[in-house]
């Protein structure tokens, strides 16, 4: 299993500018302001490349640990049982299930979107992270929103 990323809170006038305006790009893509990349990327004065490279790696800063539900998505292999053992860690680390949402298996894996409300988790959003990947079967573990 690949190695989980590591974060930092920066404040963001240390950022370079590109993450920033990656990060608007995205904002206004997720609120419906603009409809494509395209136009997201003009108008924030970046290119598209520039926003495929960094979207996966920059997100505003949210306080995990403050009664927030977040969001994971899963990319599980199709075997018997491991959405149950999943579920099980989410419940050892205190996290309330809200939604789930499976599509169906195809090429032997399922994308899982798990909603839970994370105030009560015992340990931190990264330690229950690692915890789900470390599952034999699980391909992909990511917060999507929060």
């Amino acid at each position: 299993m690949a190695q989980l990323p590591k974060y930092y809170i920066v404040e963001a006038q240390a950022l370079p500018e590109v993450f920033l305006k990656v990060a608007e790009a995205k904002w206004l893509l997720e609120t419906g302001e603009v409809a494509t990349v395209n136009d997201a990327a003009r108008a924030t004065g970046i290119s598209r490349s520039a926003f495929y490279k960094y979207r996966d790696s920059i997100s505003p800063f949210q306080n995990l640990m403050a009664g927030r539900i977040l969001t994971f998505q899963l990319l599980l292999r199709d075997m018997t049982g491991l959405l149950s053992s999943i579920l099980t860690i989410f419940a050892q680390f205190g996290a309330n299930i809200l939604t789930i949402n499976q599509a169906i298996p195809t090429n032997g894996c399922a994308s899982v979107t798990i909603s839970a409300e994370t105030s009560g988790i015992s340990q931190g959003v990264e330690a229950l992270m690692r915890e789900l990947s470390q599952v034999d079967g699980v391909r992909k573990v990511e917060v999507l929103a929060g």
